[in-house]
């Protein structure tokens, strides 16, 4: 038994029953420690020693660690003082909704973090899941090689276009860094791509599959057809779901011929005499039946929505959201060649019965689906579609950039004064310049002040169309709009000031990038 193991045992039976081992006299007690009668002292002393000994004594039972690699070389210049400034005071928390813009605006720029700040930035996109491609945009190399070393900053690596690694991440990465992989690769090599998903499609899970199939959508072209026909047949709902909205989108597929098959037996052409004048009418029968082919083809018995209530509280009814469907997965080519007509032209025919709206919402999902900008551009400016402003904000989105915030500022107009207003901008992303900055300025502006004349309830709601404005526009609003607000300061509601503090804030960020 070891001296160790001896003073254990008389520690554990105690000193009345057993007396503590005496040490060797080198062993580093004090002089006369192990004489006398105070017996639990000198185990404790000795015990000491020991625990000292053994401590000094210990071999490491494990290898010591690699040393940490470098951090790579960084081949973006950092942004300027004044800017680094700003963003210590933004991740401070002022003003910190404005920190995705930041960085986004830094990135454009060819700007990267400086690397004091990345500790902190990593640790905010750690909680907030919408900050990250921003952060991944803005943190340069040094911010991938710190997420390397810390599992809680693991969602920068591969959270971009770049994967972070070779054709060994397709293997080995997580699902993030596969779909990553899988992004570039399409981009360069879509048959590759496609190859490597065949390889392995058998053995992923339902929610990779779907992830996978998404990364289509980059390089889509008819040699994707058949892979993607056979993915109709998935048991993953998203997986089928994800299938027939690329093959809607493809031009020239089965799908689109099935759908347009579908299509024209639901529309058809009619002329009509009206006052004495030969019109051409769009006749509208909605499908009768649903069957395993409409199912497989991405329509569901109920489709979402065919329970929802209209402007007027009437529901949707089912045949009425199958039409919805089919039109908006049918080639929109199809009635540019049926009725002989540009698609202004057409969006203005007459719909028989009271099924336009139906048509006009499945032409305008199409639009949006297949980003056909004339036939946006016709629903936005053909008057049709007045009562589904929503919609129409979709379509925002696919018109050249040029061309939007003056269809925008048409679009709020329509709906001024209206709740449809905030529903509408909330799908108009920034920035607002040009025409739309002066309607938003314009109707902050025109909102009319507390009056004693005034229906309380009528102010209670202009105050908060005013708030929810002004917290839309305090990221979207371009910033030297704040000079043209002025004019409501200082008997500004709180909104306002907090609004027009915001968009200058901003507007010194931005100068300060430019500098």
């Amino acid at each position: 038994m070891t001296a160790w193991n001896e003073h254990v045992t008389a520690a554990l039976l105690g000193t009345e029953r057993r007396d503590p081992p005496v040490l060797p006299e080198a062993s580093g007690l004090p002089e006369g420690s192990a004489e006398g009668g105070d017996k639990p002292g000198r185990l404790l002393d000795q015990a000491a020693v020991l625990a000292v000994r053994r401590r000094a004594g210990r071999v490491p039972s494990v290898e010591a660690p690699e040393p940490v690699a470098l951090a790579p070389v960084e081949d973006l210049p950092v942004v300027p003082g004044p800017a680094a400034a700003r963003l210590r005071r933004i991740l401070s928390g002022e003003q910190i909704r404005v920190l995705p813009e930041w960085l986004d605006a830094a990135a454009d720029r060819g700007f990267r973090v400086p690397a004091q700040s990345l500790p902190d930035l990593l640790e905010r996109g750690r909680g907030d899941r919408v900050l990250r491609p921003s952060i991944t945009r803005a943190a340069g190399r040094r911010g991938v090689w710190l997420a390397l070393q810390n599992t809680d900053w693991a969602y920068l690596v591969g959270s971009g276009d770049d994967p972070g690694g070779g054709p060994e991440v397709w293997e080995t990465g997580t699902r993030n860094r596969r779909v990553a992989y899988l992004t570039m690769l399409r981009g360069t090599d879509p048959a590759k791509a496609r190859k490597l998903l065949h390889e392995t499609w058998a053995t992923e899970p339902a929610p990779d599959r779907a992830a996978f199939l998404a990364t289509f959508g980059h390089g889509l072209s008819l040699d994707d057809e058949e892979f993607l026909e056979s993915a109709l047949e998935d048991r993953g709902k998203d997986v089928r779901q994800f299938a027939s909205d690329l093959l809607a989108r493809m031009p020239g597929s089965a799908y689109g011929e099935r759908m347009a098959a579908r299509a024209r037996a639901c529309l058809t052409a009619e002329s009509r005499v009206t006052h004495g004048r030969k019109q051409t009418w769009i006749r509208v029968e909605p499908p009768q039946a649903h069957g395993d082919d409409l199912a497989r083809d991405g329509v569901p018995f109920h489709p979402s929505g065919s329970f929802a209530p209209r402007s007027g509280g009437a529901p949707v009814g089912t045949r009425a959201a199958w039409l919805r469907e089919i039109l908006a997965r049918t080639p929109l080519s199809t009635w540019t060649e049926l009725f002989a007509l540009p698609p202004m032209e057409i969006v203005c025919l007459p719909v028989s019965e009271s099924d336009g709206r139906d048509v006009h919402i499945g032409w305008a999902r199409a639009a949006l689906g297949q980003r056909d900008a004339d036939w946006a551009r016709a629903l936005l400016k053909g008057g049709v579609m007045v009562d589904e402003p929503e919609a129409l904000a979709d379509l925002l989105a696919v018109l050249p950039e040029a061309e939007r915030d003056t269809a925008a500022a048409d679009l709020i107009k329509w709906v001024e004064g209206q709740p449809d207003l905030l529903r509408v901008l909330e799908r108009v992303p920034g920035p607002w310049t040009g025409a739309l900055a002066s309607a938003v300025v314009a109707t902050l502006t025109a909102s009319p002040p507390d009056r004693p004349d005034r229906p309380e309830r009528h102010t209670r709601r202009d105050e908060h169309l005013v708030t929810q404005l002004c917290r839309l526009a305090d990221q979207r609003l371009d910033p030297a709009a704040a000079s043209r607000l002025d004019v409501l300061e200082p008997a500004a509601p709180r909104a306002v000031t907090e609004l027009i503090a915001t968009l200058r804030f901003r507007d010194e960020m931005l100068k300060e990038l430019d500098s």
